[in-house]
């Protein structure tokens, strides 16, 4: 995946090619020390490129492009930097989820941790605290009925994969709906596995602007928490901050505490990138558009170079 920043590479990250640390295994405080004396060593003004050694010695980092670059941040910031939309997205997602821990565990949080957890993701999206407390009236009243995650699989135009994730309480509904748009956008279904297994879930903190790695780094040395990645986000002027998704919390906190705020959620990320022309392209953002107008369609991750 491609880092973000352009200080010597990065600092710290470049600093670990150097040093044989890995770029996103956080290293020990020793090793960070190494890694900062590193960083101060090369950061003399020149532009640094590793080696080819350097890059393999830093696992995920050197696999090129694999989250976004060029002209698919361009064009697919027109699909995703809706901002408005996006965020409605977001909110309704979060509420479903809401309704779905109080449901399986009570309205509680002192003893539904399922639930807790589900509201600080709410308060770092900055939901709203009366949609938060609409989300357990309706679980806790019955005015709700059950929602289910379902996940269905399809291949785009030029090869691509998507995956598309729904929080519903209709089943029946959400595929149907699904299935048309597939129809009407010239996708295929795919079988169950067949294109989920080319993604990774992730826990994301989407930050606006670039992040400081070293700081993201002590952040989540603090935490305890010792998986943590820097990318580049979806679209232009974004950073992803990528954890595991039993971590994510808990960096979330460290990392605010750090001043690094962001949206907060779970993400599929793609191991690698199929590359379309921009015919392809254009059709497959098209269809993740009427996919995400679907009432029932939360996410549409896919693999698109």
């Amino acid at each position: 995946m491609a880092p973000v920043g352009t200080r010597c590479l990065g600092c710290a990250l470049f600093a670990a090619a150097l040093s044989g640390v890995s770029a996103f295994v956080v290293p020990t405080a020793s090793q960070l020390q190494e890694v900062r004396a590193l960083g101060r060593r090369h950061h003399d003004g020149r532009s640094h490129q590793p080696t080819q050694q350097q890059q393999r010695r830093t696992g995920r980092w050197s696999a090129a492009g694999v989250v976004m670059m060029g002209r698919r941040a361009a064009k697919i910031a027109k699909v995703k930097g809706r901002e408005d939309a996006k965020r409605g997205k977001a909110f309704a997602r979060i509420g479903k989820k809401i309704i779905m821990a109080v449901k399986a565990g009570g309205p509680n949080e002192d003893t539904n941790k399922q639930l807790a957890d589900t509201i600080k993701e709410a308060k770092h999206n900055s939901v709203p605290k009366d949609n938060i407390a609409r989300a357990i009236k309706r679980a806790v009243d019955g005015s709700q009925g059950d929602f289910k995650e379902v996940i269905y699989e399809a291949y785009g135009h030029g090869g691509t994969g998507m995956v598309v994730t729904a929080l519903t309480d209709n089943v029946n509904r959400a595929i149907a709906d699904v299935k048309a748009v597939w129809k009407k956008q010239g996708l295929k279904q795919a079988a169950q596995g067949s294109v989920l297994f080319q993604f990774e879930k992730r826990g994301r903190v989407e930050v606006q602007g670039e992040v400081d790695e070293e700081q993201v780094i002590e952040a989540a040395i603090e935490s305890g928490v010792d998986d943590v990645e820097v990318v580049e986000g979806d679209h232009e002027g974004t950073s992803w901050i990528l954890t595991s998704p039993k971590d994510l919390m808990t960096l979330t906190g460290a990392l605010s505490e750090a001043g690094i705020t962001g949206e907060t959620g779970l993400a599929l990320i793609p191991s690698g990138l199929a590359d379309v022309d921009d015919e392809a392209m254009e059709l497959n953002l098209a269809a993740v558009e009427a996919l995400l107008e679907l009432e029932d369609v939360d996410t549409v991750d896919h693999n698109m170079a």
